[in-house]
């Protein structure tokens, strides 16, 4: 029996493999180079400028001349005071707003679960401030927090009797009932809390049409109140979306950057490590120290994370 046929079949099974690869590798191939242009090779370059000192007029020379590889960046960095403290306004930051949004966002969602008449309409403008520009929200809130002329102020003089007006904006500290509280950085908090909490209420909201109500009709006939529908039946089921959250919460903040510079541009308390990267690029023009303050920044939120997935798995291998 001649061989030939099988032969030529498997040489045209490798050939329409070959134009199979090729064909996928033409497809994929400007994705990828979006990728290496936008992230890796940025990524290889912040790896070579923490690791050597290298400033903003040492830019035309680079290419040049050898690289003098020093670990004095992450050295001065980790020294420095200011590192310790941007370190930890940013977990306080990131803590807080992650807490504020997904739990606001939770509220409401419960909170407009049963339907009544403009639900819709009340819905359509809880996402007005997630959908508004963050140049008009900022400019919003500081004309709301204005000293001078701010409503905020205006009614705490002639309502609360303020004795003097408050700058939201640049107070580090101040004392309510005789507990300092970190008054700028909780403004900043509630600005984010405010603008990302429509996010949350629609994941959580899109999560609970998918919740049966059966299951709560039949509980409220054998006897269970409101509270234990929602702890017992309602909340299980929305554990796996406010986790979700909170991860992506936690990672958005820990990075912010412009809703912080815009509001108070670091004054009062509120440098976080996105700002002190940005100060050290742009006000010391060190591109080295910069760039290792913002591998020193990846690392900590890899290591949080790691410890965030490994604690989740453990949680969920022992269920």
């Amino acid at each position: 029996m001649s061989t030939a046929p099988l032969r030529h079949r498997r040489e045209r099974h490798t050939r329409r493999s070959r134009r199979d690869d090729r064909n996928g590798l033409l497809l994929t191939a400007p994705t990828f180079l979006v990728i290496l242009l936008a992230s890796v090779i940025p990524l290889l370059l912040v790896i070579v400028f923490a690791f050597s000192e290298v400033r903003l007029v040492d830019i035309p020379r680079l290419g040049t001349e050898p690289i003098d590889w020093t670990l004095d960046n992450f050295r001065r960095a980790i020294e420095n005071p200011a590192f310790w403290r941007a370190l930890g306004t940013t977990l306080l930051y990131s803590t807080l707003t992650m807490i504020g949004s997904v739990g606001v966002g939770l509220v409401l969602a419960l909170a407009l679960r049963s339907p009544f008449r403009g639900r819709g309409i009340v819905r359509a403008l809880l996402l007005v401030p997630y959908v508004l520009p963050l140049i008009a929200a900022v400019t919003i809130w500081q004309t709301m927090l204005n000293p001078q002329y701010g409503i905020v102020n205006a009614f705490g003089r002639q309502v609360l009797g303020w004795d003097q007006a408050i700058g939201f904006l640049n107070t580090s500290s101040t004392e309510v009932f005789g507990v300092p509280v970190p008054l700028s950085l909780l403004v900043v908090v509630a600005f984010e809390i405010w603008t990302s909490a429509p996010l949350a209420f629609l994941f959580i909201t899109a999560r609970l049409q998918g919740v049966s109500p059966s299951i709560e009709e039949a509980a409220a006939l054998d006897g269970a109140n409101r509270m234990q529908i929602l702890w017992r039946i309602v909340m299980p089921q929305l554990k796996g979306v406010i986790l979700l959250l909170c991860l992506l919460r936690f990672i958005w903040t820990f990075q912010s950057f412009s809703e912080v510079y815009l509001l108070t541009e670091g004054a009062g308390g509120t440098q976080l490590m996105a700002l002190k990267v940005y100060t050290e690029l742009v006000t010391r023009a060190d591109i080295g120290s910069a760039s290792a303050y913002g591998l020193l920044m990846s690392v900590v939120l890899i290591v949080l994370l790691t410890v965030y997935v490994l604690a989740t798995r453990r949680k969920v291998d022992t269920e």
